[in-house]
């Protein structure tokens, strides 16, 4: 069976991103009384077709009236403390002091203002939630503001209980047929102010205000279509819009709001389909290739839906069962919609519904016509355009002082909407007029190391590149036996960046030899493969691959030899990128000096390194990428260090896991041939480990600490046990997230790369701190928030957030500081390579190598 699009009701979904924008959880599905205005409408006089089957990307509102329920409900997930009992303070006080504005709104009720959870009874019983929300809905002059899911009902007026009846309230209404209802409201409980729960309720006010603003919910945040900026030259238009949440910080509660945008093209998935069918030969498969996993808008009920799959056995002309028989889609939306759908030998796109949908009964499949299908989103020939990129930055990219203005002008918008005031005073709340200000740090600036100790004290713009123009590198490993693999017809210009990199290596004290080059006939991918295998019977250090241009299917051809079948490091560089061009000379100076660069720390040398204090210090990154290829599998991968003092030596392992499977066997067995590495090159264990982890959602929080950490420090305290030391590990694991809609400034203008923020914004039951880490040179820069969920190493706050710091100075893939520690990046790299080109673990004999930059 299929079901049809939704043309009514709420979004439904699986959202993905930032889970700090939460809002109602068990089962709520809110109401907002005395702002509907209503009439319930009894469930047996809808269509016999499913109706609203929802978003397939959005969140949930929840079955009802569509007015008197809040669209984007998510589910808030269980707070998870890390902050350790009788931790007084985790403010750190290393740094220079600077007063930080955040994109933060206090917000402000009445002294002694309290949440009440209700129960609602109705006698006789009635089934329907949309009928006993509208039944309800006719008192909200007595009730005021109120939220009520059809069982729990929450408001901030306490109805006490009647002489001689358990009940708070009893209220008398009548249904349609003239019977008499009778409703009963009895206290349940007082919300407390630290409650999660009275977050959520908060969330749900504040979305409702909102409506005031005309904003239209797309996916999980609203937007303003009517202030789209249309981009005519790329067929695309921006919706501006915002994305907030409401939740309880270290003294009190905030509104977070950010900017956003969304993509919304003008082309239909009947255009992507033309074209394929022009360009290729197995249209169907190419089809698929393009459409599936992409997020559609269907204009005429202003949906968005996920593409699970393509049917080509049926078209518009296919019929489904409705409640007057059987209907053609081409009848369907002719008489629904006044539409009239042109090619009747389309096939259709299939959405299936969400685990959640399932659990609510609607397990119908979804079909939607590509004619009518809105694509959303960048493709990623969309992304590879410059120009493109560059016309949409120009809005996207706000500069601070914009975004700091645009929050402005939403809160004013809020203020003069007399909708939301009408909302925000129906629940004695209102928004501070002013943006949260924090007292933040600027940590010292690090001192990057060169070769002969030559000590470069790195500034705001964090970046060293010109450093290597008149130093070399900390340590060089001279490359004296390689390969260059090419297209015979572009030896000459693989001949002439190759020049050019020796030069530059010269000038770093690297010695590159002449290399060997091996000419292919052609670009096919069996030549690129049989060349790899000739090389690496030679026992090169490593091999250049020049392909003409960007080519995933030749790129994971080419990995998968590489890493997997005859392991060898690769550098793969890209015709478009090494041709000398006249306007570009000095570019390609730049170009050749990073993949020397690169090279060298592929082969296990150190282009620089920072000043370390601690001696046996292990970091640990770990990350996850799921595979494009097959969505039930994702890619583990860890990096870890293995000096005792100095971090240039690497381990890293990848492992493969099923969607739903846990982690915390596999990262304890990699973990323990990470050590078990370091203990054969040094023969002790790591005095100290320091574990970033990173793609960690506040949804999977929980597994984290209850599963994997536990797991993880119970195995290592076993390891060193057994080593003689008595007290275990001493580890600290800090989770490292980056989709965070905090943003902070410092007049006006991005904070200092080492700027931290660890009060008032940050949450009372973590133990966790901001840090800016990077300079940003379009745009507002984005935080990076660590939470430091287990930690017995000795150090003190200032201390773990100087290392973490220090940390995001050593990724090898730019000279400069990276938003995350470097063990995390090359994490990511290493499972986003396997996730995307590679598919398999790579081979044990690259685990000491950097080979995945």
């Amino acid at each position: 069976m299929y079901n049809l699009p939704a043309n009514s009701g709420h979004s439904r979904g699986r959202g993905r991103g930032s889970k700090r924008n939460e809002e109602m959880n068990r089962g709520l599905t809110p109401q907002l009384g005395g702002q509907s205005g209503q009439s319930p409408v009894p469930q047996q006089s809808r269509p016999v077709e499913p109706e609203p089957s929802g978003s397939q990307e959005g969140a949930d509102g929840g079955a009802g009236d569509a007015r008197g329920s809040v669209r984007g409900r998510r589910v808030i997930t269980e707070v998870v403390p890390s902050r350790p009992r009788g931790m007084t303070t985790k403010l750190g006080t290393s740094g220079r002091k600077v007063i930080v504005t955040t994109n933060y709104f206090r917000l402000l009720k009445r002294q002694n203002w309290t949440l009440y959870q209700y129960c609602v009874d109705f006698c006789p019983e009635i089934d329907n939630t949309r009928l006993r929300r509208g039944l309800l809905s006719e008192h909200r002059a007595l009730l005021g503001g109120y939220i009520f899911d059809g069982s729990a009902l929450f408001c901030t007026t306490k109805f006490e209980e009647r002489p001689g009846s358990s009940y708070a309230l009893e209220l008398l209404t009548k249904n349609r047929a003239g019977e008499n209802i009778h409703i009963r409201i009895k206290l349940v409980a007082t919300v407390e102010a630290v409650d999660n729960q009275q977050f959520q309720v908060l969330n749900l006010i504040l979305r409702r205000a909102m409506e005031g603003l005309k904003l239209q919910l797309v996916s999980r945040n609203l937007f303003d279509p009517k202030a789209k900026i249309v981009l005519d030259k790329f067929n695309l238009e921006l919706w501006p819009g915002y994305q907030t949440s409401i939740r309880g910080h270290e003294s009190d509660i905030l509104l977070c709001a950010d900017i956003t945008h969304k993509v919304m093209r003008n082309d239909t998935l009947y255009h992507v389909l033309s074209k394929v069918i022009r360009e290729s030969d197995d249209f169907q498969s190419a089809f698929k290739r393009e459409v599936i996993g992409s997020i559609v808008l269907t204009d005429y009920n202003n949906r968005t839906y996920r593409i699970d799959d393509v049917d080509f056995a049926v078209s518009p002309l296919s019929t489904f069962n409705s409640k007057n028989g059987d209907i053609s889609f081409v009848e369907y939306y002719k008489k629904r919609y006044n539409i009239v759908i042109r090619d009747i030998k389309q096939p259709l796109l299939v959405s299936r519904p969400t685990e959640k949908n399932m659990r609510g009964g609607e397990n119908q499949l979804i079909l939607l016509i590509p004619e009518l299908a809105r694509a959303t989103g960048l493709t990623d020939n969309m992304r590879a355009n410059f120009q493109l990129m560059k016309a949409m930055s120009e809005h996207t990219r706000l500069a601070p002082d914009r975004r700091i203005d645009r929050l402005r002008v939403f809160h004013q918008r809020l203020q003069k909407s007399p909708e939301s005031m009408e909302v925000l005073k129906s629940w004695d709340i209102k928004l501070d007029s002013e943006l949260v200000e924090v007292t933040g740090r600027v940590l010292p600036h690090e001192k990057i190391v060169f070769g002969n100790e030559i000590r470069y004290v790195c500034d705001s713009h964090t970046d060293w590149t010109n450093e290597f123009r008149k130093n070399s590198m900390y340590k060089c490993v001279d490359i004296k036996r390689w390969y260059v693999i090419t297209p015979r017809r572009n030896v000459r210009e693989a001949q002439e960046f190759v020049k050019l990199c020796i030069r530059v290596a010269n000038g770093m004290r690297m010695h590159i030899a002449e290399p060997r080059y091996d000419e292919m006939p052609d670009e096919r991918n069996g030549n690129y493969s049989q060349s790899i295998d000739n090389a690496v019977s030679k026992d090169p250090q490593i091999i250049m691959l020049v392909l003409r241009s960007p080519n995933e299917e030749k790129y994971s051809c080419i990995k998968k030899r590489a890493c997997v079948d005859r392991p060898v490091p690769s550098q793969v560089v890209t015709l478009r990128t090494i041709a000398p061009r006249p306007d570009r000379a000095s570019g390609l100076m730049s170009i050749a000096t990073k993949v020397v660069i690169q090279m060298n720390a592929k082969i296990m040398g150190a282009p620089w390194i920072i000043e370390l204090p601690l001696r046996g210090l292990m970091t640990v990154g770990f990350d996850v990428c799921h595979s494009s290829k097959d969505k039930n599998k994702s890619y583990g991968a860890l990096v870890a260090t293995m000096d005792m003092k100095l971090s240039t030596r690497y381990y890293s392992s990848v492992t493969e896991h099923l969607k739903g499977q846990e982690l915390s066997n596999q990262m304890s067995v990699k973990m323990t041939c990470a050590l078990k590495a370091y203990r054969e090159l040094h023969g002790t264990l790591p005095e100290r480990i320091l574990f970033f982890r990173d793609g960690v959602s506040d949804g999977q929080l929980f597994q984290v600490v209850n599963t994997e950490i536990k797991f993880l420090k119970e195995h290592l305290d076993q390891i060193y046990k057994s080593a003689g030391k008595d007290d275990g590990c001493r580890m600290a694991f800090i989770v490292v997230s980056k989709r965070i809609n905090t943003r902070y400034f410092v007049n006006k203008r991005n904070p200092e790369p080492g700027t931290v923020v660890d009060d008032i914004i940050t949450l009372p039951e973590r133990y966790d701190f901001f840090l800016v880490s990077q300079s940003v040179r379009q745009g507002t820069v984005s935080p990076t928030s660590y939470n430091v969920i287990q930690d017995n190493m000795g150090l003190n706050v200032d201390k773990l957030q100087i290392l973490s710091y220090k940390m995001t100075h050593m990724y090898y893939n730019w000279s400069g500081t990276c938003r995350v520690p470097a063990v995390c990046q090359y994490a990511h790299k290493l499972a986003f390579l396997v996730a995307e080109s590679i598919h398999r673990a790579p081979s044990a004999g690259l685990e000491n190598q950097l080979y995945f930059l």
